[in-house]
This record gives C-alpha cells, sequence and structure tokens, in this order.
C-alpha cells in the first residue's frame, strides 16, 4: 500500500507534512515568493482569484494579497493590485462567509459577476440536453457553472492585464476532483502540492477566523444538491485523503476508493493528448 501512496504523492509533489511553526512560515514565505516571481516574470502587474467562501479560495486570496503588498513596498510600483472576484449564480447558498472571506481578506479591489444568465444562455442554446435525465443535465450544468467562472475570470484578467490563480492541491487533484478547463484552469496554482490540513493550517497561520477554516468543503455546483458536501462525492473523508498523501496507514477501502478514483481521474490532470 506504502509504495503506491509515495508514488501518487511524488507524482503530485505532495508537501511534506510541517514540523513545527517554522516550517510553515517558510513553505507561506516560499509561496508567496513564487507568485510574485510568477507575476514579475510575466511582467505582470494585478492578480485575479475567484473567492468561493472555501478556505481553499480563501488561503490563495491571503497569499495573494500578501505578494502584491510586498511587491509594492519592495518596488515602489502602486501598479501592482489583487482582484477578488465573487462570482455568485444568482445567490450563492452561503453567501455570508463568501462575504466574510473576501472582506477578511481586504483584497485591493473586489468584483461580483452573476454567472446565472450566461449559464442559462448557453444551457437553453444546446440541444443535446433534449431528452436527457434531470440529474445528467444537472451535473453537467454544474460543469458549465465552473467553466463560466473561470471564463469571468480570464475577462477581468484580460481587461487588466493579469494572471488567474487557481486554488487546486493535492488532496483535490488525486481525487480528480475539479472541472477540467474550469476551476481546473488557470495561469498559477500555489497552493499546489498542499494536502487540506496544511491549506487550512496556512489560513489560521494568516489568522483567519475558524468558521471559514473549518467550513465544510462544497463545490456547490449542482442544482439539485446544493451545497452538497466534497466528501459525500469522494466516498472517503479530507483526513483520510491526507493521510492517503502523507504514506500514512488508513482503512483499506478508503485506500482503495482514492487509488482507483486517481487512476480513472488522470485525463484531467494530463495536458491535452497529442499525435
Amino acid at each position: 500500500m506504502q509504495a503506491v501512496q509515495l508514488e501518487i504523492a511524488k507524482a503530485l509533489k505532495v508537501q511534506a507534512p510541517f514540523g513545527n511553526q517554522g516550517e510553515l512560515e517558510a513553505e507561506v514565505a516560499r509561496r508567496v515568493q513564487f507568485i510574485k516571481d510568477c507575476l514579475q516574470n510575466a511582467r505582470l502587474k494585478v492578480l485575479v482569484l475567484g473567492i468561493s467562501g472555501g478556505v481553499d479560495s480563501l488561503t490563495a486570496g491571503l497569499m495573494a494579497q500578501r505578494a502584491v503588498k510586498e511587491l509594492r513596498e519592495s518596488t515602489g510600483d502602486t501598479a501592482y493590485q489583487f482582484i477578488a472576484v465573487r462570482l455568485p449564480y444568482h445567490v450563492q447558498h452561503d453567501e455570508h462567509e463568501a462575504t466574510a472571506s473576501v472582506d477578511f481578506i481586504n483584497p485591493d479591489e473586489r468584483h461580483t459577476v452573476d454567472i446565472a444568465p450566461s449559464v442559462k444562455a448557453l444551457v437553453e442554446q444546446v440541444k443535446a440536453f433534449e431528452g436527457q435525465s434531470d440529474a445528467a443535465v444537472d451535473f453537467v450544468k454544474g460543469n458549465v457553472k465552473a467553466r463560466t467562472r473561470m471564463v469571468a475570470q480570464y475577462t477581468i484578467a484580460g481587461v487588466r492585464g493579469g494572471l488567474v490563480i487557481g486554488t487546486d492541491h493535492a488532496a483535490e487533484a488525486v481525487m480528480g476532483f475539479f472541472t477540467k478547463f474550469g476551476d481546473g484552469a488557470c495561469d498559477l496554482a500555489p497552493l499546489s502540492g498542499l494536502v487540506k490540513n496544511q491549506v487550512r493550517a496556512i489560513a489560521r497561520h494568516f489568522g483567519a477566523p475558524e468558521n471559514l477554516v473549518e467550513k465544510v468543503p462544497t463545490a456547490d455546483l449542482e442544482d439539485l444538491m446544493p451545497g452538497k458536501p466534497d466528501e459525500a462525492s469522494h466516498g472517503v473523508t479530507y483526513a483520510e485523503i491526507d493521510a492517503f498523501l502523507h504514506g500514512e496507514p488508513l482503512r483499506q477501502e478508503a485506500y482503495d476508493i482514492i487509488v482507483n478514483t486517481y487512476r480513472k481521474t488522470q485525463h484531467k490532470r494530463d495536458l491535452p493528448y497529442a499525435p
């Protein structure tokens, strides 16, 4: 079991557990520097990130805001800016937590784009939906929402000349728990390689409120099951996924689910196939 765990962890470049506060702080500094380097190497000065209300976008947003603040201080250039974007489908069921996340990050700019009109217009034009079950339509529509959110972020980044930040991390990557070319599309992914409890630890390091740090993770893409917990989709807990990625023992059923899911979602982590 452990050999397979280590092989997958290596492929996903999983960050080793933080041994102490010093290691956590060093890793935060490394990732903030990574964000700064990405901006400067691209010769751009704006970062864009959608804030959902979950701990992943909260943590990525906190690091992004710190990165542009440090760049402003070191260069004297006030053009370095972070734009946080709310992307609700009409009114989000946990809107108060999403708003609280943006408020805590205190970004340089905040925008709101309601994706509902765009999603509905596209779905109405796709004749392939005709005759499909409500559940099938709802699932695909959820992916349309995720892709529309990324279109909105790239639209803002295009207008302002910026880079789009993604929130994917190792615990989502191993499960393929992202929409291909939706939330899986971005210019830089500063949480990459972290497991879920490390993302939470970094949010706590920034002083984030505990209710946001421990908020039940949800992709919240399905109309028929709003706020469906990620773990209900996974069939395993994030604690088990974290344990798997750090080479720790776990129950056989959880191990099998994670390995099988990793293998069947490999296409989502690959670049487009070419001859």
